[in-house]
């Protein structure tokens, strides 16, 4: 088996135990995840719609990243939500708004700058498994067209 493949393992089983534990977490505690959200400063109106939605969007985007098929709409799928939540907390700390967190279980134990690395580390895994994955793509061997 190639290294890339193995990498790209890697980063899909890395990125899906994230998801998969961040929306349990949240799902498990969905009324202090909710109540977070609600005084959560610019997403506050939009509290219950992605008290649901953020959760059942991670355990898609993991799902999509367990089949193949997919594989390639969840790793942008996960790059996008991770990119979009680390730049809504970097404004946080920038503007020095207090953010609750809902994160649940030990990722609330993070600070907030703790949460930019870690999430930007994640931003870069899955870019790079957007590249290993769309490389791998372009090198498999081609099937004859049905006449």
């Amino acid at each position: 088996m190639k290294k890339s493949n193995v990498a790209l393992g890697i980063i899909c089983t890395l990125n899906i135990i994230l998801f998969v534990y961040a929306a349990t977490a949240k799902l498990l505690d969905y009324y202090n995840f909710q109540f977070g959200l609600s005084e959560s400063p610019f997403i506050a109106p939009f509290a219950s719609e992605l008290a649901w939605g953020v959760p059942v969007s991670e355990l898609l985007i993991a799902a999509f990243m367990a089949i193949p098929a997919l594989r390639l709409t969840g790793l942008y799928a996960c790059c996008v939500v991770m990119s979009l939540f680390t730049i809504y907390i970097a404004a946080m700390l920038l503007f020095g708004s207090e953010i609750p967190c809902s994160c649940g279980g030990i990722l609330e134990e993070m600070s907030w700058s703790a949460h930019v690395v870690f999430n930007s580390a994640f931003v870069a895994l899955s870019a790079w498994g957007i590249y290993l994955e769309r490389k791998k793509r372009r090198t498999l061997p081609k099937l004859p067209a049905l006449a």
